[in-house]
């Protein structure tokens, strides 16, 4: 029953991921609305996440070329 459980909620988490890349047009809203900071405050969450996930990929290329040429030696 747990496996069933975990499974499900990874599978939601990886799913969520996949659709967060896209940002909201927010010129729809008034600039007064809350409607308007709510669809900013997400663009931003989704633009640093999106930042995040590219710097720590060059990163991790980066850490694995380096392990790649240590062991080859």
């Amino acid at each position: 029953m747990k496996k069933i459980l975990i499974s499900i909620i990874l599978i939601n988490i990886f799913t969520l991921n996949s659709f967060s890349a896209e940002l909201n047009d927010c010129s729809k809203y008034s600039k007064l609305s809350t409607k308007y900071y709510k669809c900013k405050t997400g663009n931003f969450i989704e633009d640093t996440k999106n930042y995040q996930k590219k710097e720590w990929s060059e990163e991790k290329s980066k850490l694995e070329d380096a392990k790649n040429k240590a062991l080859n030696k």
